[in-house]
Order: structure tokens, then sequence, then C-alpha cells
């Protein structure tokens, strides 16, 4: 058995923000390690044991820096992948071999990154900054935003949207960086710290807050279009109350899909913001979706295939039970996430069984994997390595 340490499951998960009442921390803490990972371990069981029915390679590997404890997600764009590192390190790379085409050292500790579009490559940092690099590497503007940027910003129709770890958004010129709207929300007492970004869409801005609340704003302006609840916040303790959206929603035809954790998935109408479906599945990591099916990640480390219209479970996978697995990667017939030892595991679409593993290094995998192509997907651990896996 596998002994992974509480500080360093912790970490890996979430931290705690506590934007007010900040004596009551380490209690908190305290209460939140026993109650997800125990006192001091958790206990990992061996991997099943399976008979292969696809072979999984490591095409190429570059090494990128270490990504601490914020999520970084690389971008294949024209046939070229842009990764970054809390290092600092923001790479452009030949998406078939895996070689450097340039490597640029940001002046600040990444924290969000990296987005690509309309000819920019932006990353977001501690500090509150966006800096913005053309196609070639050549800075060509900073913004500075009211606190750290935790995920990775977007670009839409002439504008780059940012959000940040005080739970604003923000919509900036794309051209020149000026600032030309925000949108602010009060958070709870108590929330998870994520790494939680948007999406945007159809002109409309999709992302979840703490409380279970996803929201939908105008991408022109900023302005609040609805809201729904995904979950309602139960228990009697504050950590038991925490029902937060801390994954990327997920949009398909006229729905939106968002889970919480310690709450419900949901699937929201995205003309009026109705919950059209929901079922209890709670989840850090995410969701996705591939022909008329939703994947999601539970928090306690199974995989579910469910039907996109009820919400009903085609398939579970509960062999991977705590190990904190990845947001799934639909790749036609087969479905792969990865885990914090650094194992990225195939399963059949059909039925979820597994059919091929393989080990990158020691550290977990971020908690989005991406796709190169139909059978060449790239992870990056948290240790620092960025591979190109194919899969046959």
């Amino acid at each position: 058995m596998r002994f992974i340490k509480q500080s360093t499951a912790l970490l890996a998960i979430c931290s705690l923000t506590l934007l007010s009442a900040c004596t009551a921390i380490t209690d908190l803490k305290t209460d939140l390690s026993e109650r997800v990972f125990g006192r001091e371990a958790i206990e990992l069981e061996p991997l099943a044991e399976f008979e292969s029915t696809a072979t999984a390679k490591i095409l190429w590997q570059a090494k990128l820096g270490s990504a601490g404890n914020y999520d970084f997600s690389p971008v294949v764009e024209a046939g070229v992948v842009y990764a970054a590192s809390a290092e600092g390190d923001l790479l452009k790379l030949d998406s078939t071999n895996g070689k450097e085409l340039w490597r640029i050292k940001v002046d600040e500790k990444l924290t969000g990154g990296v987005g690509v579009g309309g000819s920019l490559v932006l990353v977001g940092t501690q500090k509150g900054a966006v800096y913005a690099y053309d196609n070639a590497g050549k800075l060509q503007w900073l913004s500075r935003l009211s606190s750290e940027v935790l995920s990775a910003p977007k670009y839409y129709d002439g504008m780059v949207i940012v959000r940040t770890g005080d739970s604003r958004i923000y919509g900036i010129n794309a051209d020149d960086g000026s600032r030309k709207w925000v949108y602010d929300r009060t958070s709870p007492a108590l929330t998870l710290r994520s790494s939680a970004g948007l999406v945007v869409d159809g002109g409309a801005v999709y992302a979840g807050f703490a409380g279970g609340k996803l929201a939908a704003i105008r991408a022109d302006n900023g302005k609040l279009l609805w809201e729904a609840s995904v979950a309602q916040p139960k228990g009697v303790t504050e950590i038991e109350r925490i029902a937060d959206i801390t994954s990327l929603p997920m949009v398909d035809g006229p729905l939106v899909y968002a889970v919480a954790y310690q709450g419900r998935i949901a699937a929201v109408d995205r003309a009026t913001g109705r919950v059209v479906w929901n079922r209890d599945i709670s989840s850090l990591t995410g969701l996705s979706h591939e022909d008329a099916r939703i994947y999601v990640s539970h928090a306690v480390g199974s995989v579910y295939a469910l039907d996109y219209a009820t919400g009903k479970t085609y398939w579970r996978q509960a062999a991977l039970k705590d190990r904190q697995v990845t947001a799934p990667l639909p790749m036609g017939d087969r479905v792969a996430v990865g885990d914090i030892e650094g194992y990225v595991h195939f399963l059949k679409r059909e039925d979820g069984a597994f059919s091929a593993r393989i080990k990158t290094d020691e550290t977990p995998i971020m908690p989005q994997l991406v796709t190169i192509n139909s059978d060449t997907l790239l992870a990056q651990s948290r240790g620092g390595g960025l591979y190109a896996i194919q899969v046959k």
C-alpha cells in the first residue's frame, strides 16, 4: 500500500481562503484534513491488475519547472503547444516532437495559464498581473488587476477575460490591456481556494462560484444574465457547508453543465438559467462531454459516465479511490484520467473498464488533460513534466 502525506494531499486538492474570521483557520484546516484525508495519511490501495486492450506510450516529454501549489494546463494551437510553470517559465513547443521553439522567463511567479487567442499568449501572476505575448514571445502589454490570477485568461472577440482570486472577473481590451469592465460579487466567509476558471461561448461568460452558484455574464459588458444554484450548502459546521464549484463549467448545445464539491452536478438551460436536471455527485476537478455523454470525476476517485439529457448513469469506475483523479478526457473509444501518483489511466468508453495505463513521474497530474489529436494527449505534472502520450 502507498501512503500519501496529509499535507501533500491537502495542497494537491485545495487550500482554505478565509475572507473573514481568520482566527479559525487552524481548526478549520485540521477539521477538513481529518474529515477528508484521515489524521496522518491517505492509504492508497494497489492499482487493480487488468488485461490491456490498448497500448500507451510517451511520444515526447519536456521539462517546464515546478507548478508549486498552482494548477496549469497546456494549450495546443495550430500545431504548437504553449505551457507554463509557477517558476515563471513560458514555453512554445512543436506538438509533434516536443522541440522547444522558444522559452521566456516572466519576471513574476506565474499562477494561471496558459490562454491563447487573437495572436496572443496569456498568463497570470501571483501579484494579479496579466502578461500578453505575441506568438514570437514578445511582450505586447501588461495589465494589473486586484488579486492573483489562478486560472487561464481567455480570449474572446477582441477581449481578454480574466478571473482573479477575489471572485472578480475582468474584461480587458486585447489590443492594449486596458480595463473595459469588471464583474464583482460577494463570497462566503469560508471558500475553497481553487483554480476554477471560466468558459466563454456565444457571447456569454460562464463561471462557477462558492456556495454552488453558476453565473452567466455578458462578455461585452460584464452584466449578469442569470445565476443558477447548482448546489445548496448543507450541514452544521462551516466546512460541511462548503459547496463550491471548483472546476470549469462545460457548454454543450442549449445546456451548460457544472458540478460542485460536496454538492451536485447540474444541467442548466443557457437561455434562462433554469436547472433542467441535477443529481448528487461531488467533484473537485470537473467534467467533460462527448457524443451525448457527460464524464465526471467524483471527489473520492470514481469516474462516472452519465446521459447528457437526464443524468442517468451509464457506468461507474470505482477502482481509483482516493487517487485525486483529474477531470476525464474523452478520446473516441476511450476516456483518460490522471492521478496523484503520476499515472494516466485509459478507460473503455462503453463500460469504463481499464484498457491501458502509463506512468509519467512521481508527482500528481494536473486537473486538466489536453488533446493533441484523436489518439494523443498532453499531461502536465505538478513536478514540472509535460508528457505527450499516445494510446492505440
